[in-house]
């Protein structure tokens, strides 16, 4: 089935336009040497089955490693894919960026590749003090996050520590088998329901009805991994999402009913704590990367606790949090020797 014309939901095609728009020539511009390449990418494509569009996996990564603007200036570009090919129209040397990506993208032909995801809080953030002397700190653009790096003996000591602490909470630890360049989510959401309106209903008993919300709190966790040519180095995406129902505030509502009669109501405001993170991190395959997002808001709500008597502690009293950590781990066989795969075909279109 082919695709219909692409245009904007609710466009106008036969709207005149208001601005002066020309057809231009039958090339493109090349003002900056541009140069036109097609990249063969279906060894890639064709052995990624657990997404629609796994070609989309490698426009993002080329994104992200030229930068967006590249793309949007005032050098004509172009960058599209299609399950077989991607096309570029840009310089040489931004077309040699893109070459680098596009053989980490076919050099693995879309081999999975396993990683251990650990998520853990613990209540207080003291336990820097004794690891301080394994800890090779990461640069970190975002306020308020740590990063750091260690070797997996180290890091595997640190969570034997860790684990002997009452404090010690660990909300997920999946063993992930991602394709090269793809991205994987991990999460734990439950909903929340609270009253948000009244609507008022003379058909109905006893006059009003409550109109019912809904919040997701928890987490997801989403991690996108690509290998360097000789898979001792990770480029990794990792965007982290936190959503905290802290508390409800009731508010009152005194009601008159159509039968002139009062009826007592109420009305549930929510207060939310949310937490956003993304980034890019680059490290060696054989170490382990710990990302600590300091006291947030912690990934799994957590209920009300009976104290001694078994009845349940005020939810509310003070939001929880906790010293939030992650560590990403890669488990990858022994790097082969063997010569690297040949560049994908190029075909150059004349201008």
């Amino acid at each position: 089935m082919n695709p219909g014309p692409i245009a904007p939901p609710g466009a106008d095609l036969s709207r005149r336009p208001i601005a002066r728009v020309t057809s231009g020539g039958n090339t493109l511009p090349a003002d900056h040497g541009q140069v036109w390449r097609e990249y063969d990418i279906s060894p890639y494509t064709m052995r990624v089955t657990a997404t629609e569009r796994p070609e989309q996996a490698i426009i993002d990564w080329i994104l992200r490693e030229t930068g967006y603007e590249a793309w949007h200036g005032d050098t004509v570009a172009v960058l599209s894919a299609s399950k077989r090919s991607l096309r570029v129209y840009h310089t040489p040397q931004m077309q040699a960026a893109v070459a680098e990506v596009v053989d980490r993208f076919i050099a693995s032909e879309a081999e999975s590749v396993g990683f251990s995801l650990r998520l853990i809080t613990l209540d207080q953030p003291n336990w820097r003090t004794r690891a301080q002397r394994f800890l090779k700190p990461v640069n970190v653009q975002t306020p308020g996050v740590s990063a750091w790096l260690m070797t997996r003996e180290e890091a595997a000591g640190l969570l034997a520590e860790l684990q002997r602490r009452t404090d010690f909470r660990e909300h997920s630890s999946p063993h992930l088998l991602v394709a090269n360049g793809q991205s994987t989510v991990v999460s734990a959401k439950r909903p929340r329901a609270y009253v948000r309106d009244l609507l008022m209903r003379p058909d109905v008993w006893p006059g009003f009805e409550s109109q019912m919300g809904q919040l997701e709190e928890g987490y997801a966790l989403e991690f996108s991994p690509l290998l360097s040519l000789d898979r001792r180095v990770i480029d990794a995406s990792l965007k982290f999402e936190i959503d905290q129902l802290e508390k409800l505030s009731t508010v009152p509502m005194d009601l008159v009913t159509p039968q002139g009669g009062r009826q007592r109501a109420k009305v549930e405001v929510p207060q939310v704590a949310q937490y956003r993170f993304h980034e890019r991190f680059r490290w060696p395959a054989d170490q382990v990367l710990v990302v600590g997002f300091g006291m947030a808001a912690l990934p799994i709500p957590v209920d009300a606790k009976p104290n001694l008597a078994g009845i349940p502690l005020p939810l509310n009293a003070s939001p929880p949090r906790g010293d939030l950590l992650v560590f990403v781990e890669a488990r990858l066989p022994p790097p082969q020797t063997a010569a690297q795969p040949a560049a994908p075909p190029l075909v150059e279109r004349p201008r």
